[in-house]
């Protein structure tokens, strides 16, 4: 469609009316900023610059922006924000996106505006530098300690054990601290049944419920259409790739094996993939903006399925490019029909580079799952699979809500 006055203005012709609204909007802004730095030059104390949209602070030697919309959405004061229940109050459609306050002033650590009506909104410095996008940009959402086997096995990290986990909130905090740093964690001298992997699983979470159950208990009888139920060897994967939102946290206890073999693999995920955007950062950008499906198709007996999940193999925080997820499996991993032909070579290419990172052999960490000791694996970062085995082998164990693992882990005050 072709506009006359879009295709003027774009070619640095513009016509007389749009000329009028600039001069009117031009002259509407330098009287504002006249009024408003002839009001905010009475203050005896002024750490900060004017913009037309926003608000420009040096604080502790570091200058952060502030959007004036932005500022009026997140007042603090009781008309705008309900500070007993930490929700908002104030209707941020309502307020004028041309917003502008009309005084300023900096007293001791707190900046107060005043907005057209005569609202004021009052804002800890401090708190603004807080949660500012610079700040932020910064920021490590969550500490973590990356490891192979050798990084991990000198860690000397050490167990909690039952009769003091279900009874002690310290071991609980302890633990938690383990899990967020090391994405595994451990809990031993557990009773060997699901009753007792239940109560330990319930002191860090709520359990969720998903298709395989509550809590469930399984051996190598091929009960469900899952290679899990077998006596194969499984390489690494994280689970539940097929669920839009992948399942947080994964519980495992052996409760017996009568038989040779079975020794469970674990594998930083984000250790392999740190690697992958140190030696490759085009590759590790690939993974993480190519979206592909991972798909479950069960029709056995009483259960029937079909669950598909698409999201990109890598998942980063866009504000700083932490990466917070990996979805690799590569069992379930289903047609790849979400990337364009010309893609998808260097799809292969970047996906055969980060698998040859996760198949290094410093990289994984093997170890024997024996009764009384359960098992808490971030499923949102490392990966497990487990050798073939002989005999009769039975599990039990379940998921764990990922949202509520990290609540309580602020709970105790943990970064998370």
């Amino acid at each position: 469609m072709f506009i006359p006055g879009v295709f003027r203005v774009l070619n640095g012709k513009v016509p007389p009316a749009l000329k009028q609204t600039q001069l009117v909007s031009r002259l509407r802004n330098a009287s504002w900023r006249a009024r408003f730095q002839i009001r905010a030059c009475s203050t005896n104390s002024a750490p900060f610059h004017l913009h037309e949209d926003s608000l420009e602070l040096d604080y502790d030697g570091k200058s952060v922006h502030f959007n004036y919309v932005w500022l009026r959405d997140h007042c603090r004061s009781a008309s705008s924000y309900n500070a007993k229940t930490n929700q908002r109050n104030v209707d941020t459609a309502g307020i004028d996106l041309n917003i502008r306050p009309e005084n300023l002033t900096v007293q001791g650590d707190n900046l107060i505006l005043t907005w057209p009506g005569g609202h004021v909104s009052k804002y800890s410095l401090s708190w603004l530098a807080e949660n500012s996008y610079e700040r932020w940009k910064q920021h490590t959402v969550q500490p973590r300690i990356l490891w192979n086997s050798d990084i991990y096995n000198n860690s000397s990290i050490t167990s909690a054990k039952w009769d003091k986990f279900m009874s002690c909130d310290d071991e609980v905090k302890k633990f938690l601290q383990n899990y967020l740093l090391y994405g595994i964690a451990f809990v031993e001298d557990v009773p060997a049944t699901v009753e007792a992997t239940e109560a330990v699983t319930r002191r860090v979470s709520l359990i969720r419920e998903t298709t395989y159950g509550r809590m469930w208990c399984f051996t190598s009888d091929f009960s469900r259409g899952d290679t899990a139920y077998s006596q194969l060897a499984l390489d690494r994967h994280t689970d539940t790739s097929y669920f839009q939102e992948p399942c947080g946290i994964q519980v495992f206890h052996c409760l017996k094996h009568d038989g040779t073999g079975g020794r469970t693999l674990l594998v930083d995920g984000f250790y392999a993939a740190e690697k992958l955007h140190q030696q490759s950062p085009e590759n590790f950008k690939l993974l993480a903006n190519v979206p592909i499906r991972h798909e479950y198709i069960e029709t056995t007996g009483d259960h029937q399925n079909h669950m598909i999940g698409i999201g990109p193999l890598l998942n980063v925080y866009p504000w700083n490019n932490e990466l917070y997820m990996i979805r690799y499996n590569n069992y379930d991993r289903s047609v790849i029909d979400t990337v364009p032909h010309d893609v998808v070579q260097r799809w292969y290419v970047a996906h055969r580079e980060l698998t040859t990172e996760l198949r290094q052999p410093e990289n994984e960490l093997w170890l024997k799952l024996t009764p009384g000791k359960v098992i808490f694996i971030d499923n949102w970062r490392v990966m497990h699979g487990r050798e073939s085995f002989t005999g009769v082998r039975q599990l039990c164990g379940c998921y764990l809500t990922r949202d509520d693992v990290l609540s309580k882990a602020r709970f105790f005050g943990l970064q998370a």
